[in-house]
C-alpha cells in the first residue's frame, strides 16, 4: 500500500511538471533543459521499478523488528498520526543528514543532487539503489517501539509526496510562520545548492525544525548554484544512477591501505588519502585559513 501511494500519484506528478514547463516557457525562465528533464524522468521510472524489490526488503526488515516490539501503537486517532509524522520525519532527517556525511549512503543519494536545474522534474530524480543498500536502517527503531511496519511505509510515501512540491523556483517564500516550521521551496533550494555555504544544509523532509534544532539550518541568501561540487558530465540515467558506486570502486583501487579503503567507502564524500579531493568540512576549513 505504501508503494501504491507513489504509483497513484504519478499522473499528478506528470500534470504538475507539464504545468511548470508551460509556466517556464511563458515567463521565459531557465528552469528546464530537455535532456536534463528526460534524465530525471528516466531515473524516476527506474526508481519505481527497483522500488518493487526495495519495498519487499524494507517491509521484511521492518516486520522482523516489529516481532520484538516493546509496545504496540494503535493505528488511529490524532495523537497516533502526530507521533507517526514526528517519528518518521525525525528518522528521515538523520537518514538524509548521514547520506551527506557517509559516502556509502551518498552513492545512492547523490543521484538526487545531480541535476544542475531545480524544478519539479528534479524531484523525480531518485536513486535506484537506496533501499537495496540499507537506507531503511534509520527507520528500524520505529517498529521496535511499536509502529506497524505498513504505517511506517505509508508515512514514508506521504513524506515523499510532500517533498515533491518544494522542488520549484516558481514559489519564492511561504508565510513567515510556515517558513519557520515547515520545509519549503526556499529551504530546499539551499539544500540543492553546491555553493560552499549551502553544502550539507537543510536536510528536512517535512519539518524544518530538525535543522534548526541540530545546527544544520541555512536560510536562502543569494540564488543557489545547483548541482554537485563536481558535476556529472552525462545525461545517461544508468551512468548517473551508478556513477558514484563506480567512482568508489576506482578510489578503493588507488590504495592497499585498509584504513584508506574504509574511508573511501564510509568517510564523508570528497575524502581522499592524498587530499586530491576534499570534504565539505575540509573545504570550509581551507577557506577560513585563507
Amino acid at each position: 500500500m505504501g508503494a501504491n501511494i507513489i504509483v497513484y500519484a504519478i499522473p499528478g506528478f506528470v500534470f504538475f511538471v507539464l504545468s511548470e514547463v508551460l509556466l517556464n516557457a511563458y515567463e521565459k525562465k531557465d528552469w528546464y533543459e530537455t535532456k536534463d528533464t528526460l534524465t530525471s524522468l528516466a531515473l524516476g521510472i527506474g526508481n519505481v521499478i527497483t522500488g518493487i524489490v526495495g519495498k519487499i526488503i524494507v517491509f521484511g526488515a521492518l516486520s522482523l523488528v516489529y516481532k520484538f516490539r516493546l509496545f504496540t501503537f494503535e493505528n488511529s486517532g490524532i495523537l497516533f498520526w502526530i507521533a507517526l509524522i514526528l517519528a518518521d520525519d525525525f528518522s528521515y532527517y538523520w537518514f538524509h543528514r548521514e547520506s551527506h556525511n557517509i559516502r556509502f549512503f551518498w552513492a545512492s543519494h547523490y543521484v538526487h543532487h545531480s541535476s544542475q536545474k531545480y524544478n519539479l522534474s528534479a524531484a523525480l530524480r531518485q536513486t535506484w539503489t537506496g533501499n537495496l543498500t540499507g537506507a531503511f536502517v534509520f527507520w528500524l527503531w520505529m517498529p521496535l517501539v511499536g509502529f506497524n511496519p505498513m504505517m511506517v511505509m505509508i508515512m514514508q510515501s506521504i513524506s515523499l509526496l510532500y517533498q515533491f512540491w518544494i522542488h520549484t523556483e516558481a514559489i519564492n517564500k511561504m508565510p513567515r510562520w510556515y517558513e519557520y516550521i515547515m520545509n519549503t521551496p526556499s529551504h530546499h533550494r539551499v539544500h540543492h545548492g553546491s555553493d560552499l555555504k549551502y553544502l550539507d544544509k537543510n536536510h528536512a523532509g517535512i519539518l524544518i525544525i530538525w535543522d534548526r534544532m541540530f545546527g544544520s539550518f541555512q536560510p536562502e541568501i543569494e540564488h543557489p548554484t545547483y548541482g554537485l561540487t563536481k558535476n556529472v558530465d552525462t545525461f545517461n540515467p544508468v551512468k548517473v544512477a551508478f556513477g558514484e558506486w563506480v567512482q568508489i570502486f576506482k578510489d578503493v583501487l588507488k590504495t592497499k591501505n585498509l584504513k584508506n579503503i574504509f574511508n573511501y567507502i564510509f568517510a564523508a564524500p570528497g575524502w581522499s588519502h592524498d587530499k586530491s579531493t576534499l570534504t565539505a568540512k575540509e573545504m570550509r576549513s581551507q577557506t577560513q585559513q585563507n
